[in-house]
Formats: C-alpha cells, sequence, structure tokens
C-alpha cells in the first residue's frame, strides 16, 4: 500500500472521485468524460499548487518516506559494475554504510553511502541507516584506498545520524566520526557529497567535507532533527513542525545560507515518484562537478575545500 503523506490527501480525496467516475463509465455504460477531464485538470492544478508550496515540515516528511530512493537505488540506476567492499579491517562490517567501486562513463569511482531499508526487516539489518563506528571507519578505508588509485569519491548522505547507543559509543563513535572530518578534509581526490535523504547531525557530517555538496531539492540537512530541536528548545517534541522552520533545515535554506553548492531537482511529489527519472538528474549533477574538479591538481582540491569551509558562516558585530 502506497504510503499517503498528511498533506497529500486533497489530491487523494480528488483521484478517488476520478477513479470512481472511471468505474461508473464502464460499469454503468454513461458518459462522464467531461466530468473527468475537468477533474483530471483540476489534479494537476492542485498537484503543482501543493508542491510548489511545501513547509519546511513537508519537506521532513518527504525525506523520511518509506520509499524514497535509498543509496543503493542510485548505484543501480548511474553506476555500473559496481563492487561492494565490506568491513573496517578492525572490528567489523555495517551495513548501515556501505561503499566500493564502480564505473561511471568509464572512469573509475569510489562510491559511499548510508543504506536505510524499505521494510522493516530490512531497516533493523541496516540499523535504519544509523551507522556504528566500524561504518565510518570501513568509509575511510575507502576513501584512503581510492586517494591511493586517484579515483575520485561520491558519496550519498541519508541518515538521522550516527548510532548512539551504548555499542557505538564503547567503540569510538566520536573519535571514528572526528577523525573522517579530519582525513577527508586533507583528501587529494575529488570528493562529492550528496545529501539524498536525511542529513543528520555528525552522522552526516562524516562523509560530507567535500569539495561540492548537494541537496535534493526535498531532503534536509541539520545538527539535530525537528524532534529532538523541539524535546531541548521546549520540552515538546511534537513541537517538531515549528522546529523545522526554525532550524533551517531545508535545500532552499542551506544554499541560501551557502552551506551546499547546489539543489538538484526532484520529480513533482517527491524522488520516489520516479526514481529512473530522478537518477538522471542526480548523474547530470555528479558528471558536472566532475567535469570541475577532475581537472584541478591534488593541491587546488585540498585548498578549494579549506575554502569552501572557510568561507561558511557570517560574522556580525
Amino acid at each position: 500500500m502506497e504510503h499517503i503523506l498528511p498533506f497529500e490527501k486533497p489530491l487523494i480525496e480528488l483521484q478517488a472521485k476520478i477513479d470512481e467516475l472511471k468505474k461508473l463509465t464502464i460499469e454503468a455504460n454513461i458518459d462522464f468524460t467531461e466530468e473527468i477531464f475537468k477533474l483530471e485538470e483540476k489534479f494537476q492544478s492542485l498537484q503543482v499548487e501543493i508542491y510548489s508550496n511545501l513547509e519546511p515540515w513537508n519537506r521532513v516528511q518527504i525525506a523520511r518516506h518509506p520509499q524514497r530512493p535509498t543509496t543503493l537505488d542510485y548505484i543501480g540506476e548511474i553506476f555500473s559494475d559496481f563492487i561492494e567492499f565490506h568491513g573496517d579491517r578492525n572490528y567489523g562490517d555495517d551495513e548501515a554504510l556501505i561503499g566500493g567501486i564502480a564505473q561511471l562513463d568509464g572512469q573509475a569511482v569510489t562510491v559511499i553511502g548510508h543504506q536505510r531499508g524499505k521494510a522493516t526487516k530490512e531497516n533493523i539489518r541496516r540499523n535504519f541507516g544509523m551507522p556504528h563506528p566500524e561504518g565510518y571507519r570501513k568509509a575511510m578505508r575507502l576513501m584512503k584506498q581510492a586517494e591511493k588509485f586517484q579515483r575520485p569519491v561520491i558519496c550519498f548522505v541519508d541518515t538521522k545520524g550516527a548510532y548512539p547507543g551504548k555499542a557505538a559509543e564503547e567503540r569510538g563513535q566520536s573519535e571514528a566520526i572526528a577523525r573522517n572530518l579530519v582525513e577527508m578534509a586533507g583528501l587529494t581526490v575529488p570528493v562529492i557529497s550528496i545529501v539524498i535523504g536525511e542529513g543528520g547531525s555528525g552522522g552526516a557530517l562524516g562523509i560530507s567535507v567535500a569539495n561540492h555538496i548537494y541537496m535534493l531539492e526535498n531532503s534536509t540537512f541539520s545538527v539535530i532533527s525537528p524532534e529532538g530541536a523541539a524535546s531541548i528548545l521546549w520540552k515538546d517534541a511534537s513541537l517538531a513542525q515549528q522546529a523545522a522552520e526554525a532550524m533551517r533545515i531545508t535545500a532552499p535554506n542551506l544554499k541560501e545560507m551557502n552551506i551546499i553548492d547546489d539543489i538538484i531537482p526532484e520529480v513533482l511529489g517527491g524522488a520516489h515518484r520516479d526514481q529512473q527519472v530522478e537518477a538522471e538528474f542526480v548523474a547530470a549533477a555528479i558528471r558536472k562537478s566532475l567535469a570541475e574538479l577532475n581537472p584541478l591538481s591534488q593541491e587546488q582540491l585540498v585548498q578549494q575545500r579549506y575554502d569552501k569551509f572557510r568561507a561558511i558562516g557570517t560574522f556580525s558585530e
């Protein structure tokens, strides 16, 4: 059954009326062609109106849609000859953060990304896309391998945050993320990060220190979830919608603040509406980014990344 978001209910009700008239046309042999045509026109205009005026909380809901394309979905659509690598050579393998090598237009690349599930069983297996420290150490192992063989690194960000459990803390969660930030800053190959769903806190930042950072139109990137912020600020998680507006966590907000480089458009209604078309949008952004970064020298890549992060934020007296 399709997952319906609250703000989509008017569309669902209108579609139900259209389907009912179509059914009557067949069963009762009554011509409702004109009525159906008018309702379909109304449906199209209502769809554009709703999705062109999304509130921050609406975008959060779309970013969390259970059928939203995942890292593996994009890998399957965009790259060829993907080979997944496992393990951090220290503790074990983390299925919440995957990575490997692949081909893009004949160029070898390293692809890394958070991986959540689309059903309960897979979500449990993937720990709901929340990596343990071994996930970040695996990612860094693959980045260092990419640097050795001069392969660009492409990261897909989609996590509520790094796993905050006792086991993760015991194994050095904060150290693993901090090390990634330091090491990624100095990588001598092009690094591209794309937020495809939720970009939550240090769990997202652990694979986001990049030359270019992109966000899908309905993705979010924040230091904490709206529910978490509402709990801290107002002691009431139910005020998440208000927090989402105050936090400025949407792609247009972050583009305006110069935190991301560009926004990747989504198909009407969200990336889950047409995975193949959305993958084409993402692939176009990756190709454009590589065309700009590939000609740069190792020193220029590191300097560009340094300058980019130094320029984020404003100071006023």
